[in-house]
Parts: structure tokens; sequence; C-alpha cells
């Protein structure tokens, strides 16, 4: 028994002189908690796997929801380093709670709203009018979502403009079967075959697997172009680190990665 603790001992000195003298055990990269708005799933994805490539002192984690549920947890306290909404009115709440400095809030994007239906078009929709036949199952995002406000938006400019009834919009929402509560649920409804039509982001309908959606367009003078704000959280730990991620946002390598999934880019 003692000569193999003799023998244990002897190699654990042996290892120890085996060690590099005076170096530290490599530092586990800094987390960097980014809440994101669910649209950008796919974009800010990649998006960070690029940026922890030039930063591997850094590691972004992910939190992707409609911006209101993501507002209402920075709100009650959540540890949030950056909030990325895709409205001012929901980054605004965030501001009034004096989670986020007004002077600190950036607009970096913008994304326009088009309408989804399955492949096989089962509602045979070719045109914005065939989504008020009496019928027709719709899927949109809820108005307190950025996705469902700029839809009701769109649907009330809509209506009495050239080419759509006065009565469109009550129209169009009478079809409404389900309010989802981030454009991500919305889109995936169309892509089950649980609805004939949803209003989507067109990224979304975009990043979904080729083949499964078809897409019709909603024209400039009654679409509601969607804009994208970005800030650091002022009770975060890690401002430095939040800055350095924005940074990255709003450099010309971010803007290209985001643009490369259909955003529209304003900086």
């Amino acid at each position: 028994m003692k000569r193999i603790l003799l023998l244990f001992l002897v190699l654990a000195c042996c290892l120890a002189a085996c060690q590099p003298k005076g170096e530290a055990p490599p530092a586990r990269p800094q987390e960097i908690s980014v809440s994101a708005a669910a649209s950008l799933t796919e974009s800010f994805t990649e998006l960070v796997r690029q940026f922890e490539v030039l930063h591997p002192e850094y590691k972004v984690v992910l939190n992707f929801a409609g911006s209101q549920a993501l507002a209402e947890q920075i709100n009650n306290g959540a540890p949030v380093d950056v909030f990325v909404s895709a409205s001012q009115k929901t980054m605004q709440s965030v501001v009034d709670a004096n989670h986020i400095s007004p002077d600190a809030v950036q607009l970096f994007l913008s994304n326009v709203l088009v309408v989804a239906v399955p492949a096989n078009n089962p509602g045979q929709i070719t045109q914005l009018t065939d989504l008020a036949r009496p019928g027709l199952k719709l899927v949109i995002a809820a108005s307190e979502v950025p996705v469902g406000m700029y839809t009701k938006e769109f649907l009330l400019k809509a209506s009495g403009t050239a080419g759509y009834p006065s009565t469109y919009s009550e129209d169009v929402l009478a079809n409404v079967v389900s309010y989802e509560d981030n454009v991500k649920s919305v889109i995936t409804k169309v892509l089950l075959g649980e609805a004939d039509a949803g209003i989507v982001y067109s990224t979304d309908a975009a990043s979904s697997p080729a083949g499964t959606v078809q897409t019709v367009a909603i024209p400039a003078e009654v679409n509601v172009p969607a804009s994208y704000f970005i800030a650091p959280v002022t009770g975060s730990k890690f401002q430095a680190e939040a800055r350095t991620f924005i940074e990255y946002v709003l450099s010309d390598s971010g803007q290209a990665i985001l643009s490369s999934y259909g955003f529209l880019t304003v900086r």
C-alpha cells in the first residue's frame, strides 16, 4: 500500500513539473446575453457565429421571442445585456421603464410584410383582396407583437384605397382563426397547413425551406415597413462587451450578413 502511495506521489510531482510555470488555465469566454426579435433568428445566429470567430473571448447567448415578451422580461429584471426590438414602440416601453437610455437606441434595419401561403395554396390566394373572402383561414400575430401591429396598420391603410373595399380590414380580420405571439408561430402554422395564409415579414417567408411556401407581395403604397432598434440594457454588468457586440452588428460586416437574409439596412 505504501509503495502504491509513493508511486502516486512521484507521478503527481512529475505531472506538476511538466506544467509550464506561471501559465494560468485558459479563461472562459465572457458571456453576452442578447434578447432579439424572433424574426432575427436565422440572421442573428449566423451573425453571432461570425462575431465569435473574430472575438473568441466572448460567448453570445441568444434569446429569441416576440419583442413584447422580451421587453417584459427586461422590465421585470431579466439579466440582459443587449435588446433588439422589431418596433420603436416596444423599445420605448423599455426606455420608459428606465432600463435603456434613450440616447443609446439605434435604428439599424427595416423589413416589409408579405402574405405567405402553403406551397399547394389551398385557399387559391393570388391577390390581397382574396384575404377577405369568407371562409378563408388566416393566421396573424397579436396586435401586441410588432408584426401584428404592422399587419393591423396595413389592413387599415388598405381599406378604402383604390382596389380595396372600405370594409377590407374588418372583412380580413373576420377570417383570422389564430392570433400568435410571434412571427415564427405564424409562419409555422402556414408551413403545417393549419392556415390558408399568414401575414409575416418577407425575411421569414424567405428563410422557410425551399418549396414550402408561396408569397403574395404587399404593394409599397399599402405596406407598413418594420423598423428594428438595438441598444444596451442599462442594468447590464457588461457594458463594454455589449458595446463591442453592437458595434459589430452596425459594422459593414454585420450589416452585410443581415442584408444577405433579406433585411433592408438603414445605416
